[in-house]
């Protein structure tokens, strides 16, 4: 009777089995008017009438108190959410479940399984109160303390105080453990701790993490057998399946000094990331993808990717996350030697890693003020900041940081005048590149000895080593300068020419200006190369047309990006009048044509 009603009213209308309501509010009031037992039996009978998971909602609407057979069917429902990528959907079932179900530590572990997938869903609040909720119904059970724990300690990691972390997750025996707690010791940039936990890591059967953590440890602490390790590591990559071991990759390239080939691995953990649904992951993986486009010389993109992960880490609430992408768009930004956003962004970063003790986001954060003076031609204030980088102590620095950056520390205290401290910065280098073997690695070492020796032929066994085209560019017009000064100008056009052009398409515009400068110095005029077509285009418009040039359809590029098929379209509606273009080959075409495998700095 009461549906007839709605219906000769117009607030429903019924067709067939299904009830059509004119306004959600409508809707909701009709339920909210039903009393408890109604409802109950309602969705008693739907669970008759459905099938997977709709049935085992309905058994949980239809349940009254605790009932393990209706608690089961949703723990199913969340496995297949998560095997289909829905990370979000996965934690409110087994959150539900853990409600449904009677025993103790049953209870406990689907809570603590409801908190990681709120967390690789992107949902840290919730995760943190199912965690603590888990916390209090394992009173007993060590072993799945213990397990609570090392996800106290990651969620600790992402957005609290990493040195707390790194005692939490230090507190644990298991490899895992370890291995997050070296993770944890990483970010502090405390390396007695990750030289004691790659120790402890190290009487674990062997294996990749087992080899990756134990090696860095060891090749830390000048250990010769930890190199062996890393390489053995690295030999098992092509059989990795997630970013989280890409990740490890991409640790244990670094640890070697092959700035290169951790480019690769990070990049691989994007692409993985990204087709993984695991969204909550998406932000932290994006740190490092940024920092490797970035390295490739694709400023553009590199902007674009640090850009979607700060959006994504402030939604989700990862503090130290904002920190890394606001720290390398600062770097960006002193590449292209633009003063203010730099050094706002910078000290955004700082405010947060330095009271969290994410030493390995402040030192990058102090490197970008670094770069600005050294692109901006202020040698001796970049001299004292790649100094003070340098002596920076856990939480506020970070070794990884003093290597990659190296390179430009040499070049500082060269231009500033001190000798010695360009020598001392070369032979830390020397040491901790001693086993790598890459060629750009090696290019790089040779850049650095020409600086210091002033050696000619240095440079040229740099030029003739280098794969990265950005740092050759920077090789390029070191030796141009050194044969303008030396009235050698015909040898010189040429080197400055080829700095000129890299500099002019990657957008470092100080470098730029500089090498054309030394150019018609050198008795050249200087015509400036064409603009790049794709630079008409916004970040976003940039992802997308490198990814239709990837081969990629709209629906593919949607689930890349996290939009929808329609939004991909609209912006592919935008880009074809800038590039004066009309259908999707013609811009796979030009993007392929465009495209400037140029590189930007060392991964920091």
């Amino acid at each position: 009777m009461a549906l007839a009603e709605l219906e000769e009213s117009g607030l429903a209308e019924v067709s067939g089995t299904s009830v059509r309501f004119g306004h959600p509010l409508i809707r909701s009031a009709v339920h909210e008017a039903a009393g408890a037992a109604d409802v109950r039996r309602v969705h008693a009978v739907l669970a008759e009438l459905t099938a997977d998971d709709r049935r085992a909602w309905h058994l949980a609407g239809a349940a009254l108190g605790q009932d393990e057979q209706v608690a089961a069917a949703l723990v199913a429902a969340a496995e297949r959410a998560r095997d289909r990528g829905g990370y979000g959907a996965a934690a409110t079932a087994l959150a539900r479940a853990a409600e449904l179900t009677p025993e103790p530590r049953a209870r406990a572990v689907r809570l603590k399984d409801a908190a990681v997938a709120a967390w690789l869903g992107g949902r840290p609040g919730q995760a943190e109160s199912l965690l603590a909720e888990a916390r209090e119904r394992a009173d007993g059970d060590a072993t799945l303390a213990m397990e609570i724990a090392q996800l106290r300690g990651r969620f600790e990691l992402n957005s609290g105080n990493a040195a707390e972390a790194i005692r939490i997750l230090a507190a644990g025996d298991s490899l895992g453990m370890l291995a997050d707690a070296v993770e944890a010791a990483s970010y502090v940039g405390d390396t007695a701790a990750i030289v004691e936990l790659g120790r402890r890591a190290a009487a674990h059967p062997e294996g990749f993490l087992r080899d990756t953590v134990a090696g860095i440890g060891l090749t830390l602490d000048g250990d010769a057998a930890g190199p062996g390790l890393l390489r053995r590591a690295l030999v098992r990559a092509g059989e990795l399946e997630d970013a989280a071991g890409y990740l490890w990759a991409t640790a244990a390239a670094s640890a070697l000094g092959e700035s290169d080939l951790a480019t690769e691995m990070a990049e691989r953990a994007g692409r993985v990331a990204r087709v993984s649904g695991m969204t909550g992951q998406l932000p932290v993986v994006l740190e490092f993808v940024a920092t490797a486009e970035r390295i490739g010389g694709r400023l553009a993109r590199s902007q674009a990717v640090s850009e979607e992960g700060l959006a994504l880490a402030r939604e989700a609430g990862y503090e130290n996350t904002v920190a890394a992408h606001l720290a390398n768009l600062a770097v960006l930004a002193a590449l292209r030697g633009e003063e203010e956003p730099c050094e706002r962004q910078a000290r955004e970063a700082l405010a947060i890693a330095i009271p969290h003790r994410v030493g390995l986001r402040a030192g990058v954060a102090a490197y970008a003020l670094a770069m600005l003076d050294l692109c901006l031609d202020r040698y001796a204030a970049a001299h004292d900041r790649f100094t003070a980088i340098a002596a920076a102590r856990p939480g506020a620095g970070h070794p990884t940081v003093v290597w990659r950056m190296a390179p430009d520390r040499v070049e500082a205290a060269v231009r500033a005048g001190d000798e010695a401290g360009a020598r001392a910065a070369l032979e830390a280098y020397e040491q901790w590149s001693a086993h790598a073997a890459t060629p750009e690695s090696r290019a790089l070492l040779a850049r650095c000895r020409g600086l210091a020796d002033s050696s000619e032929d240095a440079f040229g066994e740099a030029l003739r080593l280098h794969t990265n085209p950005f740092e050759a560019a920077r090789t390029a017009l070191l030796l141009g300068e050194r044969l303008r000064r030396a009235q050698r100008p015909g040898e010189a056009r040429a080197h400055l020419r080829t700095a000129w052009e890299t500099f002019e398409q990657a957008g470092a515009r100080p470098w730029a200006r500089r090498a054309l400068e030394e150019l018609r110095a050198a008795g050249e005029s200087g015509q400036a190369p064409p603009a790049a077509v794709l630079d008409a285009l916004t970040p976003q418009e940039l992802r997308i047309a490198g990814l239709v040039a990837d081969g990629l359809s709209s629906k593919q590029i949607a689930a890349r990006l996290f939009l929808s098929p329609r939004t991909v379209e609209y912006h592919l509606y935008k880009i074809y009048p800038k590039l004066g273009i009309g259908s999707r080959t013609d811009l796979a075409r030009l993007v392929v044509l465009q495209k400037a495998p140029v590189a930007g700095d060392d991964m920091l």
